[in-house]
C-alpha cells in the first residue's frame, strides 16, 4: 500500500513541476497551449505517461505532442534539477482524450434522451 501511495505523489508532483518547466522553461511556440491533465508512473518509478490537453487544430495537436516528445530530455533534465527524488522518470506525452470522449457521450446521451 506504501508503494502505491508514493507513486500517486511523484505523479501528482511531476504533473505540478512539468506544468511549471512547460510555463517557464520551454520556449517551443508548439507548446504554448498544453495543459496537463495528469502523469501515471510506473511501479518502478522509471517510467511516466504525462496526458497532455492540446487547444487547436488537429495537425497543432500533433505538432504539440511532437514538441513535448522532443522537449522530453529537456525537461526530464530541469525536473532533476528541480526535485529531490532518487530517479527523474522518463517521460513519453501522450494526448488526453477524456474531454472529447465526455462530450461525445454527453451528445448520445442528449439524443437518446430525445434532443436531438
Amino acid at each position: 500500500m506504501n508503494g502505491c501511495s508514493r507513486v500517486k505523489r511523484v505523479g501528482s508532483l511531476l504533473r505540478r513541476e512539468i506544468s511549471l518547466v512547460l510555463r517557464d522553461r520551454v520556449k517551443d511556440p508548439r507548446v504554448r497551449e498544453v495543459v496537463v491533465t495528469g502523469v501515471d508512473v510506473s511501479e518502478d518509478l522509471r517510467y511516466a505517461r504525462a496526458y497532455v490537453s492540446v487547444m487547436g487544430s488537429p495537425q497543432e495537436q500533433r505538432d504539440a505532442i511532437e514538441g513535448l516528445n522532443r522537449a522530453s530530455r529537456f525537461i526530464r533534465a530541469e525536473l532533476g534539477r528541480r526535485l529531490r527524488i532518487r530517479r527523474i522518470p522518463e517521460i513519453a506525452f501522450l494526448r488526453d482524450t477524456s474531454f472529447e470522449y465526455g462530450a461525445y457521450i454527453e451528445e448520445l446521451l442528449r439524443r437518446v434522451r430525445g434532443g436531438g
